[in-house]
């Protein structure tokens, strides 16, 4: 089993923590795992996108250039990636950002409204978490409950944000 996943969106929109989820639930699966983030010199609002390989064997490089999956949290990121999908790979779609549909009809389109739900669960900055929640429906990389420990260990100096964290996973993954 090897996964290649990019996720890409501006900076802001928890893009490369995103990536660090799907990193940490690799390892504590004991799989083999590269994150590699790549990001503008701005804080806020500039590019930003990371690539995951999750494997079985040792990953002998961090690149990809055709994922299996790519997560777009905006236009433009779908733009620049849309086209490097494999035949038959899967692409989530932020659709509170991303209103026109791809032409692609070789992938598995997943259109997610990730800011409007993210905001159900209390915050539209846990739509980065939304998405990942997504992510492990539709891969079925991961055991949901792994996943969801992940997450409670990530946040643990934070523990506030835990459960709406946790709401935000659930409403991700009930949404696929």
């Amino acid at each position: 089993m090897t996964e290649k996943i990019i996720i890409a969106g501006f900076g802001g929109q928890g893009v490369l923590s995103l990536g660090q989820f799907l990193a940490y639930s690799a390892m504590y699966e004991n799989k083999e795992v590269t994150w590699l983030p790549s990001y503008g010199p701005e804080m806020r609002g500039g590019t930003a996108n990371c690539s995951l390989v999750i494997s079985d064997k040792a990953v002998a490089s961090p690149l990809i250039e055709t994922p299996d999956c790519l997560i777009a949290l905006n236009k433009p990121s779908l733009d620049k990636f849309i086209n490097n999908v494999k035949v038959g790979g899967t692409v989530i779609i932020n659709s509170s950002i991303i209103k026109e549909k791809i032409e692609r009809t070789d992938v598995n389109a997943i259109y997610l409204e990730a800011n409007e739900i993210a905001q159900k669960a209390g915050s539209v900055k846990a739509a980065n978490v939304v998405v990942l929640g997504a992510y492990v429906a539709a891969s079925k990389l991961f055991p949901k409950e792994s996943v969801k420990g992940t997450i409670a260990k990530i946040f643990k100096k934070k523990p506030n944000v835990i459960p709406m964290n946790l709401e935000a996973f659930e409403l991700g993954y009930a949404a696929i």
